[in-house]
C-alpha cells in the first residue's frame, strides 16, 4: 500500500512539474537554478513513480526516490520553504527501500 501511495504521490507531483504548473514555474523560479531543473526533477518523479509499481525496480526506484528528496529537503531550507513535504516523503521512500534492501544486495545476474 506505502508504494502504491507513493507511486500516485509523485507520479502527479512530477506530471505537475512537467506540464508547467503555476506553483512549479514559481518555485523552480524561486530555486534560481533555471527551469530545465523542473523538467528533470519531473522526469525523476514519474519514472519513480513507475519503478515503485514493478517489484523488480521498487527498491531502486525508492533509494532514488530518497535522494531526489534529500535534494528537495535541502533546496526547500535554502529557498526559505517548508522542508516538511519531502521530507515526509523522504521517510516513506525511505522505509520502501528498509523494507526491500534485500533486493538492493542480491547482484542482478542473480535475480
Amino acid at each position: 500500500m506505502l508504494q502504491v501511495f507513493l507511486a500516485v504521490q509523485f507520479a502527479s507531483g512530477g506530471v505537475l512539474k512537467l506540464i508547467g504548473d503555476a506553483r512549479m514555474i514559481d518555485l523552480f523560479t524561486d530555486i534560481g537554478v533555471g527551469q530545465w531543473l523542473r523538467y528533470l526533477v519531473g522526469v525523476c518523479e514519474v519514472a519513480g513513480a513507475v519503478g515503485l509499481l514493478v517489484p523488480r525496480l521498487a527498491a531502486l526506484a525508492a533509494l532514488g526516490l530518497t535522494g531526489l528528496m534529500a535534494g528537495a529537503v535541502v533546496t526547500n531550507l535554502l529557498i526559505g520553504a517548508s522542508p516538511a513535504m519531502p521530507a515526509a516523503f523522504l521517510l516513506l521512500a525511505g522505509i520502501v527501500v528498509y523494507s526491500r534492501r534485500a533486493r538492493l544486495r542480491r547482484p542482478a545476474a542473480a535475480r
